[in-house]
């Protein structure tokens, strides 16, 4: 019989501070620190270091101010080196307020200069646990930063193109870039939903051989799982389609075109995701309908035997009563007083009864098809 192994949703809260003023970087606890990955790229080149500091960044951003830039910030545990990038980039305090708080849905904010946008990234990490981190970027015509909440590798693909060169990924811009981390971060959400579906396609195998309250708890914690990735792909596919109708001139034609193939896939993945929930809704009705038809079965035993044993018991009844063969008075038998109780063999005739009345009610049951199991 297949097993489930079970994906679990993180548990996770991020208690914001009341009363504070709008813009200010307020980090969750346990942010990590982060850790900075510096590419600098043309058609034809290629440059990655790691940046220890925010001096360091600055220059490499002067040595290579004719290139493309990628910033990959993994970590968002520093307040000092956000407020570096809100003031080397002139960027709205309202966006950096908007990426150290991780509870944003995703969006794609328009100011004059970048965009700004926001993905959740969905994936499962090695406890078999679903992670729902936030992924922001922002925009430049030749500029790309990224912030994210851990360290996962789930973009390295990307990484792996933008170093092989291969394809548009060098050719078509920063905006292709964007296109490209957020179409991979969509790509995580196919697998995530198919693992999901996994899970429901074996709950539903042992349900045919044993419906039990933990197969439909699971299939509970399925469902509220859908429901969470249901709560990130709405808005990120209202976002996708802002990205493809904005006027603004950082996003390239070409990557346009690429968006909306992206936007077809927030479309199949919410498509999935309705489906998996109607199939969980399914599935609990199933296990309760299969664990009130056991019960039943149960039922209709216990209903058999009782009424085998009421027409016994009653007989039993009748001959256990204590009735005196004379009276006490004056000695005289009272004959007419049960006489049954006074007949030879009277115990084996009485039990030869209760036998044949016994296998009477067994062959009208069963002509009656009370005894079939289905």
């Amino acid at each position: 019989m297949a097993k489930i192994r079970r994906i679990r949703l993180k548990k996770r809260k991020y208690i914001p501070v009341p009363g504070i003023s709008p813009g200010s970087i307020q980090l969750y606890e346990g942010a990590l620190k982060p850790k900075i990955s510096f590419y600098a790229y043309t058609t034809e080149e290629f440059y990655n270091e790691e940046v220890s500091n925010n001096q360091s960044l600055e220059l490499l951003l002067n040595k290579y101010k004719d290139y493309h830039f990628w910033i990959d910030i993994k970590g968002i545990g520093d307040a000092d080196l956000l407020s570096f990038i809100e003031s080397k980039f002139s960027i709205n305090k309202l966006v950096i307020e908007d990426i150290a708080d991780c509870r944003q849905r995703p969006k794609l904010d328009d100011y004059d200069d970048y965009l700004f946008s926001v993905s959740r990234m969905l994936y499962v990490d090695k406890h078999h646990e679903i992670e729902n981190e936030q992924v922001s970027f922002i925009l430049f015509s030749k500029l790309l930063i990224s912030f994210q909440e851990s360290y996962s590798d789930n973009i390295s693909p990307v990484i792996n193109r933008l170093k092989g060169g291969k394809g548009n990924i060098r050719k078509l811009g920063s905006s292709y870039l964007m296109y490209a981390l957020t179409d991979i971060i969509l790509d995580n959400y196919f697998n995530l939903i198919y693992k999901l579906g996994d899970e429901l396609e074996t709950i539903e195998e042992l349900l045919y051989h044993r419906a039990n309250k933990s197969l439909m708890f699971q299939t509970q914690n399925i469902k509220r799982e859908m429901i969470s990735i249901r709560r990130a792909a709405w808005p990120e596919r209202d976002k996708i389609n802002d990205m493809i109708r904005c006027e603004s001139k950082l996003i390239s034609k070409t990557s346009r075109t690429y968006l909306k193939d992206t936007y077809d896939h927030t479309m199949q993945i919410i498509d999935l995701i309705e489906n998996y929930k109607d199939l969980t809704t399914s599935l609990i009705d199933m296990n309760l309908t299969l664990i009130s038809q056991r019960m039943n079965e149960i039922m209709k035993v216990l209903t058999i035997i009782s009424s085998i044993f009421i027409p016994l018991t009653f007989i039993a009844g009748v001959y256990g009563m204590n009735f005196a063969a004379h009276d006490p008075k004056t000695g005289k038998e009272l004959v007419n007083n049960m006489p049954e109780l006074y007949q030879e063999n009277g115990y084996l005739f009485t039990m030869l009864g209760m036998l044949i009345i016994a296998i009477g009610q067994m062959i009208y049951f069963w002509r009656k098809g009370w005894l079939n199991k289905n």
